[in-house]
């Protein structure tokens, strides 16, 4: 087996495996501001023959994504292969059609139109994994879980996770305890934005976690870029990098504190003679109820340094040197 050849872990307390990093698709069809797409069908196909060939198995989409573009990409690249070898997940919540608030959120009228359109897009008869993108405050969560259960007993999906859900994890932990108290199909994997620099999930979300046998599978695992090593603590601070051009949501990363960080994760890298990037996703890999991340890439040569990590063992005091940089209540989980 190569380096860069993906092993399998288990799927929180399910009986599912999934690769030991997954694959996200959200750069596919997607549109900048300057009106070019980011990832195009023939790109993101490229990228999904070298994931396959590194051994992963695990696609993260949702229906926005690209417009919708991503999944049928999926789709097309699945129908060539043996769609069972694959696990799928998609996501659903974000508003659709404008004007029409049935569009959004997680009642039971747009859960089903969502999810009819989402098998339609992957040309399958089974999403593997579905999330709810965010969590819906206006619907009732009975109502949520009795229509999610159904799609399960349907067979049109298999698990069902929550993204992005901070700080309302604790609702993950009550309709939890409505599913069993019914004998609905509970959640099983949560999907927060965590990375050495991001770390509020850290304390009662991860605890919530352990303590409902949930998959943790983070994205964002190098903050939007920052844990590449491709921002300078000086350009990036007077303003002078793309990210702070282009967005003040990369531009928040740009501190002192994170830079801290940085400083770092490059002594820690160049021990282990190894990218920025890879022992970032290292560091994510070995922390306590972490399942696997989600990696992206706009090129195979990103897309393969990024896998490459799932072969770097760091050392425990390397691990904790890192933990221990960003500071604050939770350094030492």
């Amino acid at each position: 087996m190569s380096d860069t050849d993906l092993g399998f872990v288990r799927f929180g307390e399910s009986g599912l495996q999934t690769s030991e990093l997954q694959f996200g698709t959200w750069r596919f069809g997607r549109e900048t501001e300057a009106g070019n797409v980011e990832i195009d069908e023939e790109q993101a196909k490229t990228l999904l023959d070298a994931y396959a060939n590194a051994g992963g198995r695990y696609i993260d989409a949702a229906d926005v994504y690209g417009g919708g573009k991503a999944e049928e990409w999926i789709g097309d690249w699945l129908a060539e292969r043996d769609r069972e070898r694959y696990t799928v997940a998609s996501k659903i919540y974000w508003q659709i059609r404008e004007g029409d608030p049935n569009s959004r959120g997680t009642n039971r009228k747009n859960i089903r139109h969502r999810v009819e359109a989402i098998l339609d897009r992957l040309n399958t008869d089974y999403v593997d994994v579905l999330y709810l993108h965010r969590w819906d405050g206006e619907t009732p969560t009975r109502e949520t879980m009795k229509t999610l259960n159904a799609l399960v007993e349907e067979g049109k999906v298999h698990y069902l996770g929550a993204s992005t859900l901070r700080p309302n994890a604790w609702r993950v932990s009550k309709a939890n305890e409505l599913a069993r108290a019914e004998g609905w199909e509970p959640f099983t994997v949560l999907q927060p934005r965590y990375n050495l620099v991001d770390r509020e999930v850290e304390g009662d979300y991860l605890q919530m976690a352990r303590e409902e046998g949930l998959a943790v599978c983070p994205w964002s695992p190098l903050g939007q870029g920052f844990l590449t090593g491709k921002y300078d603590r000086e350009e990036g601070l007077t303003g002078e990098s793309r990210a702070a051009e282009s967005s003040r949501f990369e531009s928040a990363y740009l501190t002192e504190t994170n830079f801290d960080v940085h400083d770092v994760l490059d002594e820690v890298a160049d021990e282990v003679d190894a990218s920025p990037a890879q022992v970032a996703l290292a560091w994510l890999q070995h922390r306590e109820g972490v399942t696997a991340p989600i990696v992206g890439a706009r090129t195979v040569e990103q897309l393969e340094e990024n896998l490459a990590s799932a072969a770097i063992d760091l050392s425990d005091e390397q691990v904790d040197r890192l933990t221990e940089a960003k500071g604050g209540p939770y350094a030492n989980l």
